[in-house]
């Protein structure tokens, strides 16, 4: 009967209780107020029907997906998301694929919204379900539309920069948590391919670029090393594969079409990100990489290859000690050619065949900087032996007349092979200033020396002077020569330099006997090139230096003395076509060489000797200048007086004659003209007077042009005296 009257209410009563249970628990979670939230008790209810059977799992997710379907444009989607998150973190790994179908099909349909804060919901239980780890392989899962939509995500533009900031964040986030997801399933689509990579790879860059603000980078910086870093770090042909697909992605595709290497700054911190990502063995991977990009773009402008260089650079200073790998030698070849095209392309004025794209020198020079920095930043990551292989490499590639031939185009010419031997030169110096080795035997081999001492006799003071720094460079194995290039040419304390002795050892005995007078000869004739300037005769006092505390011993210490007696000779002799520049310098090398060895072992009295003639050859310089002074002084004052003494006589004769002449204006300028030429000319001996009170020894010597000496000094026959009878 009730059924008869009230059938409407009947019958819908029979229909809601002859519903699914599952789909009961489910409408039960739902309050009537959306503001009360989740009703836990009828959760707890849903929770525990599912762990009992977990085969209704699909159903309740459907039902739940369809659920937030309907309440999507009520806005009541949070209470469904929040009870579908809490049966996916509830449900065992072994039953969990029946609910994550629905569930990644419900966030599909928040990110697929135009609201900003469903697309940031969505990602949140994405990444929670990112941490989930399973058991049960997945076959028919998917994951392309969460790459492709958070890398839309990571490039969003919304006009309001907090918003902007956020939808960012959420992207780079959702995928991290793609990453964490597929890479350890081996039956999913692999992230590191091409159609994926190029993708993700441009959407975490766009974020580093310089345009965004300083609060943007700072706090996106701090989670993309995240997504780069997964699973590199375990061993296997995987990782190879891995590293070199995103190093192409980046350097080919994103840096390139954007022109991003120009900047250097930012395509640095691209590649600092995947240095410090991955493992040290790894690192020679990127190298190669970078190298091959490198010839690659070898026709490019040259602010492209400086870029490119300056990464390889910055790479060579993050990987360890000795994991450029087993190419080594082609790293170096490279580099080398690197600096040989530029060259070429200097002179040309084109950095192409055709001749279409013109470079300047400033900017060839720029690279030419930059590739010489970074064949240093290499050498420091080698061992000893292998620097020494480096070493010979480069000097097997500098030209020398006479012994290899030519490098360069061939239309480069003289020019272009002194270019190169300058830029070779730099480069050994940058691979021998860190070079530390016990044996001189090894670090300097005949095969290296020979030549190496070749390029002292060269007209060019600067490919001398670069040869000079080099010898020094790997002779000082004590670090002595930063002590003794501070110095003054003038007298000095050598316990005041802290200089750093050791006994010389049987291998460098064998070095001096073997190379030593070679050498010695070698410094000897590249005192006497007259386009030497004062760096030269710095770099030969410091060589002599070296020399004298490397390898102290009694026999090294009379052959460099007798070298420098013989130097001053040269600087004495008549014969020589040496300007007074010239023989100054050797004569200021000479003064404090032989200060310098008087005091590492040889009698005191040799000492005193050099003391004495030091002293004596500084009063010299000075004491005839002040002679000069007093015959000036004294001559002016005899002027002086006659001039009063006729203008005296004149006005006694003018007054008992009648004034026959007036002062007209050209006496009047005339005086005035005689004045100021004496004055200009008091002004200048005051400014010379001075210069010789207060000037160093070396600067004196270099102004005293006028009195060069022709007879020998008293002193050279008095150490060669002392030499023969005490040494």
């Amino acid at each position: 009967l009730p059924y008869l009257i009230f059938p409407c209410a009947g019958l819908c009563g029979c229909c809601w209780a002859l519903r699914p249970r599952y789909k009961r628990l489910v409408d039960n979670i739902f309050p009537e107020d959306p503001e009360d939230g989740l009703v836990k008790a009828n959760m707890e209810k849903l929770t525990f029907f599912a762990l009992s059977a977990p085969e209704k799992l699909d159903r309740i997710a459907a039902y739940l997906s369809e659920r937030l379907t309907r309440e999507l444009n009520r806005h009541r989607y949070g209470i469904a998301m929040e009870a579908m998150e809490q049966l996916l973190l509830a449900c065992h790994c072994q039953s969990i694929n029946l609910l994550v179908e629905s569930f990644l099909s419900t966030l599909r349909l928040l990110l697929e919204a135009e609201k900003p804060h469903l697309h940031i919901l969505a990602t949140n239980s994405f990444l929670k379900f990112a941490n989930i780890e399973e058991d049960t392989p997945s076959y028919h899962r998917s994951y392309d539309f969460f790459v492709s939509r958070f890398s839309e995500m990571c490039h969003s533009d919304h006009h309001d920069p907090n918003t902007k900031l956020k939808i960012r964040v959420s992207g780079i986030r959702g995928l991290q948590g793609v990453v964490r997801k597929t890479v350890d399933d081996e039956l999913q689509a692999n992230i590191w391919e091409p159609r994926h990579m190029e993708q993700i790879v441009p959407a975490l860059l766009v974020n580093l670029q310089p345009h965004g603000s300083t609060v943007d980078k700072i706090r996106l910086k701090s989670r993309i090393p995240l997504v780069l870093v997964k699973q590199c770090s375990t061993e296997g042909p995987a990782e190879t594969h891995v590293v070199k697909k995103l190093c192409k992605t980046v350097a080919f595709r994103h840096l390139d079409s954007h022109s991003l290497w120009e900047g250097r700054g930012f395509a640095v911190r691209c590649f600092q990100i995947i240095m410090y990502s991955i493992q040290s063995q790894h690192s020679h991977l990127v190298i190669q990489q970078l190298l091959g990009h490198l010839d690659a773009n070898s026709r490019s402008p040259a602010s492209v290859r400086a870029g490119i260089v300056e990464v390889l650079s910055e790479a060579a200073v993050i990987e360890a000690a000795g994991s450029v790998g087993p190419t080594v030698l082609e790293v170096f070849n490279t580099l080398l050619r690197q600096l040989r095209q530029s060259v070429d392309y200097q002179l040309t004025g084109y950095y192409d065949n055709a001749r279409k794209h013109k470079t300047t020198s400033p900017e060839e020079k720029m690279l030419q900087d930059a590739v010489i920095k970074t064949i240093g930043s290499f050498a420091n990551t080698l061992p000893v032996y292998q620097r020494s292989e480096v070493m010979l490499f480069i000097m097997g590639r500098i030209p020398v007349p006479g012994i290899y031939p030519a490098l360069g185009s061939p239309n480069a010419g003289f020019e272009g092979s002194r270019m190169i031997q300058v830029m070779l030169l730099k480069s050994l110096l940058q691979v021998s200033e860190p070079y530390e080795s016990n044996n001189l035997l090894t670090a300097l081999p005949s095969s290296f020396l020979e030549p190496l001492l070749s390029f002292t006799l060269m007209e060019d003071p600067e490919i001398r002077l670069l040869v000079l720094s080099i010898l020094t460079s790997l002779i000082d194995r004590r670090h002595n020569a930063c002590r003794l290039i501070s110095t003054r040419f003038a007298a000095f304390e050598v316990s005041a330099l802290e200089l750093k002795e050791d006994e010389c050892s049987r291998q460098d005995n064998l070095f001096i006997r073997k190379h030593a007078q070679r050498l010695y000869r070698h410094v000897f004739l590249a005192s006497k090139e007259e386009s030497s300037g004062h760096n030269h005769y710095r770099a030969l006092f410091t060589l002599l230096g070296v020399l004298g505390v490397e390898l102290a011993n009694e026999e090294v210490l009379v052959d460099l003395i007798r070298l420098v007696l013989a130097m001053q000779e040269l600087a004495l002799s008549s014969q020589e076509n040496l300007s007074v520049f010239n023989r100054c310098g050797i004569h200021a090398v000479c003064s404090a060489s032989l200060n310098l060895l008087s005091q590492l072992g040889p009698p005191p009295a040799l000492r005193q000797h050099v003391a004495e003639v030091t002293e004596t050859r500084q009063k010299e310089l000075v004491s005839p200048l002040c002679v000069l002074d007093e015959d000036r002084l004294s001559r002016r004052k005899s002027i002086v007086d006659a001039v009063s003494l006729q203008m005296d006589m004149e006005l006694n004769c003018c007054a008992d004659k009648p004034q026959s002449e007036q002062i007209t204006f050209e006496t009047l300028k005339s005086a005035v003209d005689d004045r100021g030429i004496a004055e200009e000319e008091e002004r200048k001996r005051m400014q010379l007077v001075e210069r010789f009170q207060t000037a160093p020894f070396e600067e004196i010597a270099a102004h005293c042009g006028a009195r060069v000496r022709t007879e020998p000094q008293p002193g050279v026959f008095f150490f060669h005296k002392v030499l023969k009878h005490q040494i």
